[in-house]
C-alpha cells in the first residue's frame, strides 16, 4: 500500500504500542533503513523532524539551540533573526532565550523543539508524538502551530497517542504490528468500521467480554457479525480500536 504526505495536509499516524509510528517516522526522515519497498522524499535539507524527546539540546540555551540548527542549515544572521522571531514569540519562548533547555518545562521543551523543525522551512515536517506527556494548554498551542504550518504548505506528518487530536488531522493512517490497518479522512476511518459498535451499560459476558473496553460510565461493545450502522456515539477511537480487534481475530483465524 502506499501512503504519501500531501502538502499542506496533516496526517495523524495512530496505533498501540509497537505499531511502528516511530519506525515509519524514522524511516521517512532516513535515520532507520528499510527492508522492502521505496520511500521518496525531499533532500534533507528540505525535511524537519521531531523525535518524541523534543530534539532539544539540555545543556544549550534556546538560543544557542536555535542558533546551532541555523548554523547546520548554514542560514544567515538575518534569515535566523527572522525565522527566530517568527517562531518564538508565537510560541511564548520570546523571552526565554537565556534559560537552558533543561530548565523549561515540558511543553516548553517541546514547542522549542518544533521550532527547531521549523526553523529553515521544510517543505515536511515529521513529528514523533510531540505532545505526548505535555500540559492541556501547551497541547493547544502546539496544535496551532502544527494546523498553521501546514496552512502555510508544509506536508505534516505526526504520530500521537491522543485521538481527539488525530480527528482533527486531514487523514489517519492506523498502523498495528507495522502493517497499515487504514488510511483515510477521520469519517472514513469510522465509515470502514467492520461489524458494529453499540453502547451498554454493564460489560456482556462470553466471547463478546474480549470485544468489549469502557468509554466513561459506558461498555463499547464491537460485533464482527453486526448488522447495520454502528451507534450515533461512534467516534475515530472506536474505529481504531474496532479495527485492532479485527486484524486481532483474523490473525487468531490464521493460526487455528
Amino acid at each position: 500500500m502506499t501512503v504519501d504526505i500531501p502538502r499542506g495536509e496533516i496526517t495523524a499516524v495512530v496505533g498501540g504500542d509497537g505499531a511502528g509510528k516511530t519506525s515509519l517516522l524514522g524511516a521517512l526522515a532516513g535515520r532507520i533503513p528499510i527492508a522492502s519497498g521505496t520511500v521518496t522524499m525531499p533532500a534533507k535539507d528540505e525535511i524537519g523532524f521531531q523525535p518524541s524527546t523534543a530534539g532539544v539540546w539540555r545543556d544549550l540555551t534556546v538560543d544557542e539551540n536555535i542558533e546551532f540548527v541555523g548554523s547546520a542549515y548554514r542560514m544567515s544572521p538575518d534569515l535566523l533573526g527572522d525565522r527566530k522571531a517568527r517562531l518564538l514569540g508565537p510560541a511564548g519562548l520570546g523571552g526565554v532565550g537565556d534559560r537552558l533547555g533543561g530548565q523549561l518545562s515540558g511543553g516548553m521543551r517541546h514547542k522549542l523543539g518544533f521550532c527547531m523543525a521549523m526553523l529553515h522551512r521544510p517543505l515536511v515536517l515529521l513529528l514523533d508524538e510531540p505532545s505526548t506527556g505535555v500540559d492541556p494548554v501547551s497541547r493547544v498551542e502546539l496544535w496551532r502551530m502544527v494546523a498553521e504550518a501546514a496552512a502555510a504548505g508544509t506536508a505534516v506528518l505526526m504520530s500521537t497517542t491522543y485521538l481527539d487530536e488525530a480527528e482533527r488531522a486531514h487523514r489517519v493512517l492506523v498502523l498495528d504490528g507495522g502493517e497499515i490497518l487504514g488510511l483515510g479522512t477521520p469519517d472514513e476511518m469510522i465509515a470502514s468500521i467492520p461489524g458494529t459498535i453499540s453502547t451498554e451499560r454493564n460489560r456482556p459476558l462470553g466471547e463478546a467480554a474480549n470485544r468489549t473496553w469502557r468509554r466513561g460510565s459506558m461498555f463499547r461493545v464491537w460485533s464482527p457479525s453486526g448488522r447495520g450502522r454502528c451507534d450515533e456515539h461512534t467516534d475515530l477511537e472506536d474505529a481504531v480500536i474496532a479495527l485492532m480487534l479485527a486484524r486481532n481475530e483474523q490473525r487468531n483465524s490464521e493460526h487455528v
